[in-house]
């Protein structure tokens, strides 16, 4: 599991390198202005019903029965069932889009009722999402194909697939401006475009794994009705996510002009260890833990998830007090150029600071649901999640008047580590979860090591003097050396991890 992790996760970090390139393009071109605010609820749209409909709430109900199915009754038997599911998720899937593209203002009336007080802005965003909305059937279908590769342990080919989504917007961005009205018409053609690319390449990916897939007329067979039962809690669950960002959106375009899209880019920073720790771990976790419950090894599992935590707390108490300390030289290098300033670098690096309390309790969030999902419960983090969206509506309530955007942002890690901790204790209550004596020594001395980091790091801060350009670049690259060594150095003396354990785990992974 430790070697499909980082091996997810060494393709994600490319994926946000390519994406932070594309963002430093987007706030050259755009900054943080009308058509940048029309532009993000253009890609909001169809990336809340992708997490929706695709990857969060199939993912979760799919991969385990998939994975059964392999290990039970062969891979014939899988791909029978894969081509059902997939037939089916086309005829809605088309549907669904077709709806989409014909109600498309009165869905924004309810997702950016701020837009309409901004003359031309809420026209422009209609017509940016009716360009994007395409993107939610094919990346919905291109998650199918991710989790038939999840499902038989081939991670490369899933997670590099977000790497062509960053490189056909940068493209769009550069040479299909000048041929449409806007930057924001050439970054919604390249969201579209990059579905297709998507697609293409997980099919090839699933030729090459030996599973070709035929689409079938749609049927719906006792496996199909059994994934749709529970594919529906893991909807409202995932829904609730995800009216956690729309209710964020929906306020964010009540306050002043560039909150929406203030929030997006201190969002998308927030998002590399959210993506490379979080998504890798659970993504990995979720395939193994499902082999272990399904063949009873009971002892293998609460191992398993142990390490799953062990693992994620090691990486994201450093990132959350790193991204924490050093937000504003983070925000100034990848960003203040063209038409972002100084007062977007500042708005932004105060979001960023909030959203990086909630990194630890987000990641355990994805690391702990699969302790669910590989059992067939997609109820109980419904029930959690619905929790935790009164949790962050009531924080929004408390924190947007005096806080503005970063007053949204704290309020979503209030909500997640809400969520991750009442997951936790469930899984406890449960006998699901047993934390070893190793888990329960270990992660107090990471938060330790994470905290003696955040000191070294704000120490280089003040004695490296501020520096724009190539400089810049230079002292955020000093800084963030010092943060890493820093946290190795305590981490090792403190015993929160032993690095020559963990090169002897990646060792035999190889052997």
């Amino acid at each position: 599991m430790l070697k499909s992790a980082l091996t997810i996760g060494l393709w994600t970090l490319a994926s946000r390198m390519f994406g932070f390139l594309r963002d430093i393009l987007i706030a050259d071109r755009l900054g943080a202005g009308m058509v940048a605010d029309a532009f993000f609820v253009a890609l909001r749209l169809p990336d809340l019903f992708r997490l929706l409909f695709g990857e969060g709430a199939f993912n979760a109900a799919f991969v385990p029965a998939f994975t059964a199915t392999v290990a039970t009754e062969g891979t014939r038997a899988a791909r029978r069932f894969a081509e059902e599911v997939i037939s089916m998720m086309v005829v809605w899937l088309s549907l669904f889009t077709l709806a989409g593209v014909l109600f498309m203002p009165a869905v924004l009336l309810v997702l950016a009722p701020g837009f309409l007080a901004i003359p031309g802005k809420f026209a422009l965003a209609v017509e940016l999402t009716r360009i994007t909305f395409p993107y939610l059937m094919l990346i919905c279908l291109a998650a199918a194909f991710a989790g038939i590769l999840n499902g038989l342990s081939r991670f490369s080919a899933a997670a590099a697939a977000p790497i062509l989504f960053n490189l056909c917007l940068i493209a769009a961005l550069l040479f299909l401006t000048p041929y449409v009205p806007t930057a924001g018409h050439a970054l919604a053609y390249g969201v579209t475009i990059s579905g297709i690319m998507q697609l293409v390449w997980l099919a090839i990916a699933i030729r090459r794994a030996g599973m070709p897939l035929r689409l079938s007329w749609p049927r719906l067979t006792p496996g199909v009705r059994l994934l749709m039962r529970r594919i529906g809690p893991g909807v409202i669950g995932v829904g609730v996510t995800q009216i956690n960002l729309a209710v964020d959106t929906i306020v964010a375009s009540l306050l002043k002009p560039g909150s929406v899209s203030v929030l997006y880019y201190a969002a998308r920073v927030d998002q590399v260890p959210l993506g490379v720790i979080g998504v890798a771990a659970g993504t990995a976790l979720l395939p193994a833990l499902s082999r272990q419950v399904r063949t009873g090894a009971r002892l293998s599992g609460h191992r398993t998830l142990n390490r799953a935590i062990e693992f994620g707390f090691a990486l994201t108490a450093p990132a959350a007090v790193g991204l924490a300390v050093a937000a504003v030289p983070i925000i100034r290098v990848l960003l203040e150029r063209g038409a972002f300033g100084g007062a977007d670098v500042t708005a932004t690096a105060a979001a960023l600071t909030a959203y990086a309390v909630g990194v630890p309790g987000t990641v355990l969030t994805k690391v702990l649901a699969p302790g669910f999902f590989a059992r067939g419960d997609t109820t109980t983090p419904v029930a959690v999640g619905a929790a935790s969206l009164v949790v962050n509506v009531a924080c929004i309530l408390v924190f947007v008047a005096p806080l503005g955007a970063t007053g949204i942002a704290l309020a979503a890690s209030i909500s997640a580590i809400f969520n991750s901790s009442t997951l936790g204790i469930l899984l406890m209550r449960r006998r699901l979860l047993y934390p070893d004596r190793t888990l329960r020594r270990r992660v107090p001395r990471m938060f330790a090591a994470a905290a003696g980091m955040g000191i070294v790091v704000w120490q280089a801060m003040e004695h490296l003097p501020e520096a724009h350009g190539a400089l810049g670049w230079l002292r955020l690259g000093v800084i963030m050396i010092a943060g890493v060594v820093a946290y190795g150095v305590l981490g090792q003396a403190l015993a929160a991890f032993d690095l020559r354990e963990v090169g002897g785990r990646l060792s035999k992974s190889r052997g």
